[in-house]
């Protein structure tokens, strides 16, 4: 059957309805838990199988709801990992309000068996990634919900090393304070928010993953086309694993939640690695 013009419009419009309904109320909490191996170099043999969940850019606030993130928590902590890493960004910063919903939401905090670490983002560094204040408020909130804060440190868990950069953008980017104590012959894993740090002479020799946030994969993505917006410079590091070519693989999370809810074709995730000998 031949569509006029009018049922052609009607047609176009309802679909255009539809896209924008999925977009804005579906995807960005039709959360997506992916798999992943991750060989590491060293690996004690105690740990061969145990997983590593990577939980990144919650940004809890006023635009996101709050109860989309306490059911992700939920599910994810049915999955009694042995590891959970935090990437950055737990607040969307508008005010002291961010503080008692964050607080909220770490009642659910998901935690390791064997270590439960994170490390900060640029939105925790309040307006402008300008106020350490803010920073040291949220560190102080991570810590009493059990997450270890790492702000260019390392920290060992069940022979596993865990080593923290500080969010690139805030004011405690200094990765020269941990990257030269780390030991090569350790088994490690490294947390960036940031992954245009990947870029920056600061590794000093350092091997193996590297686990960052701060993309969203772009949040909203043609098919078979890149994200027409990311706050990268580095528009390779978009999302998922990549290979870096010196010994080094990043792996850029798409993030649990969103700055505003509008999502299409990147859904939220939560990474599930399933630790193996390299």
């Amino acid at each position: 059957m031949k569509l006029n013009r009018r049922d052609f419009l009607k047609t176009g419009a309802l679909a255009a309805l539809g896209l924008g309904i999925y977009t804005w109320q579906v995807e960005p909490y039709w959360l997506e838990f992916v798999h992943k191996r991750m060989p590491v170099a060293q690996l004690p043999p105690a740990l061969e199988g145990k997983t590593l969940l990577q939980i990144s850019d919650i940004h809890v606030g006023n635009r996101f709801d709050p109860r989309y993130l306490i059911r992700s928590f939920q599910e994810a902590q049915a999955l009694d990992p042995d590891f959970v890493v935090y990437t950055g960004d737990y607040v969307s910063y508008e005010d002291e309000e961010q503080f008692a919903q964050l607080a909220a939401v770490l009642q659910h905090t998901v935690h390791g068996r064997l270590g439960t670490v994170g490390i900060l983002g640029n939105h925790d560094y309040g307006k402008n990634w300008a106020e350490p204040a803010v920073a040291t408020q949220i560190t102080q909130l991570l810590q009493d919900a059990g997450i270890t804060v790492l702000r260019n440190e390392q920290t060992t868990a069940a022979g596993l090393t865990f080593i923290g950069m500080d969010d690139y953008y805030g004011t405690n980017f200094f990765p020269e304070q941990v990257m030269p104590q780390h030991d090569p012959d350790q088994p490690s894993v490294l947390l960036c928010h940031n992954p245009d740090v990947c870029d920056l002479d600061v590794w000093h020799g350092y091997r193996g993953w590297i686990l960052a946030g701060h993309t969203h994969g772009g949040q909203c993505k043609p098919p078979f086309l890149n994200p027409p917006v990311l706050p990268l410079a580095n528009e390779r590091y978009a999302a998922g694993e990549i290979d870096l070519y010196d010994g080094r693989t990043l792996y850029v999370n798409r993030a649990l939640g969103c700055l505003w809810p509008l999502r299409f074709n990147v859904r939220p995730e939560i990474t599930v690695f399933k630790l193996t000998s390299a």
